[in-house]
């Protein structure tokens, strides 16, 4: 993990890092045991998401880590979103998802609007997912997914 981020991160959420790597198991592995998608898990990871009671009791068992429902309880923690990055980034795929938003940013948002009418995709109504595909020269690509919901500019 890159230090600069990690040292943005809560203790717990450092430890729950740790215990993820030393266990060896993927965002994948841990979504499966808790009923979630991987990417949310990611973004629980990062504090970027609020856990149920529920999800931080089976991510105890499946970490072996103690407090998780003290340290990142439903009472105690609430997510600072956004923050954790520089702009532009330095890491290269961050820096191309962000390459891609200056490039297709605009184009994106007016096809959406001609599709919808005025109005935005929902960051709070909203689910990512990754797949793995092949391309038609049979390479390997990388396919993600956003869905939020359609949120219309109020008139008044």
């Amino acid at each position: 993990m890159n230090p600069t981020i990690k040292a943005k991160l809560s203790p717990i959420l450092q430890k729950c890092f740790e215990a993820k790597a030393s266990k060896k198991l993927t965002f994948a592995d841990i979504g499966k045991q808790l009923g979630k998608d991987e990417v949310w898990v990611a973004s629980l990871f990062y504090g970027q998401a609020k856990p149920e009671e529920a999800d931080l009791k089976k991510l105890s068992v499946i970490l072996d880590i103690q407090y998780l429902t003290t340290d990142l309880g439903t009472q105690t923690f609430f997510p600072t979103r956004g923050g954790l990055l520089e702009l532009p980034p330095r890491d290269p795929f961050l820096y191309r998802l962000f390459e891609m938003m200056q490039i297709y940013g605009l184009p994106l948002k007016d096809v959406v609007n001609e599709k919808f009418g005025d109005g935005i995709m929902s960051a709070i109504d909203f689910t990512a997912n990754v797949e793995k595909v092949k391309g038609n020269d049979d390479s390997t690509r990388v396919k993600m997914i956003f869905e939020g919901k359609f949120l219309p500019y109020k008139k008044w």
